[in-house]
């Protein structure tokens, strides 16, 4: 199978830099343990309020002036939702966006307010309506990690770290579909060889982890990954990525729900960010899995911000259930 080169991940830089992708800075952690360092990537910073925004932009501009006016469809949980949404916008063209019914409402309102239309279904049929969307419409597929310009797009988080702490000694990356950690690795491994990528997921939604340890890819039911409140990780590896998960991360690990929960807290109150669940699970790793993780200089990356008002409130009165 090919995997996407640095080479790839440098194209969709320059693709994206004038396609509403924000260049997140690195925000060193003084509350940090000093024996190792850490920064944060906020990708809560990106105008979609995720990190999803950069594989969108480089997908949708990939695509040739003729198929354009049919429009893009995708499917998503509620980030890649609202990053297609966007950036359908900014080019001009129509968007659908199949979620599950799942979905939290602030991210369904949000993909709406950026002008698709947005269908819901039940969880197991968001891939089977949006290609039959497709096949009725004529309509381009923007997946939201199963495609090697949106790995690309994604690698670009890799690029920054990489230009602005190239002396980094590891690199967290949360780990659902596996495009975001792909593409981050891919850059990460190309510049800064030394360093280790380290994927991380919710314990209730362990399958990347479990296929890794096995070597192949193990199934587990939407179900199952449905369980965990970090609903921006529930989507399970493609061959693709866990194609790229193999050869470039080094190992991944995963979070209990209470580790998760404190992490936003966390996150809130000593680095005054606003992240979702599926964004604080690499602080959450930072924090709890010392001893699985490499020691020195360590980046973490905060993939994501978008969560309900309600559920922010929650967390900060009572981080664990």
């Amino acid at each position: 199978m090919n995997l996407i080169s640095v080479e790839d991940v440098h194209a969709a830089a320059e693709r994206i830099k004038d396609a509403a992708a924000v260049r997140t800075p690195l925000l060193r952690c003084d509350w940090a343990d000093p024996a190792r360092p850490l920064w944060l990537k906020p990708e809560n910073l990106q105008p979609i309020g995720a990190f999803k925004i950069r594989g969108a932009a480089n997908a949708i501009a990939r695509i040739p002036a003729s198929a354009r006016a049919n429009g893009v469809v995708a499917y998503s949980s509620g980030n890649h939702a609202q990053a297609v949404a966007y950036v359908a916008k900014r080019f001009g063209l129509r968007a659908t966006i199949v979620v599950p019914e799942n979905t939290p409402t602030t991210k369904i309102e949000a993909t709406r307010a950026h002008g698709a239309e947005v269908v819901v279904v039940p969880i197991t049929d968001r891939e089977i309506v949006a290609e039959r969307l497709v096949a009725e419409r004529g309509a381009t597929l923007i997946p939201p990690f199963d495609h090697p310009d949106v790995i690309a797009g994604q690698g670009t988080i890799g690029l920054e770290i990489a230009a602005d702490l190239p002396d980094v000694e590891a690199v967290l990356v949360p780990v659902s579909g596996g495009g975001l950690a792909s593409g981050v690795a891919t850059a990460i491994k190309a510049l800064c060889p030394k360093a280790a990528v380290i994927g991380v997921e919710p314990a209730l939604a362990g399958d990347a982890a479990e296929s890794l340890a096995a070597g192949h890819r193990v199934r587990w039911t939407d179900e199952d990954r449905a369980r965990t409140i970090a609903d921006g990780l529930r989507a399970a590896p493609s061959d693709l990525t866990f194609a790229h998960l193999r050869e470039r991360v080094d190992t991944i690990v995963t979070v209990s729900e209470e580790e998760i929960r404190a992490a936003v807290v966390t996150l809130a109150t000593r680095a005054r960010l606003v992240a979702e669940p599926s964004g604080a699970v690499t602080t959450a790793a930072y924090l709890n899995r010392t001893a699985d993780l490499p020691q020195g200089r360590t980046v973490a990356i905060v993939s994501g911000g978008n969560l309900d008002q309600s559920l922010l409130a929650e967390l900060l009165t009572h981080p664990t259930p």
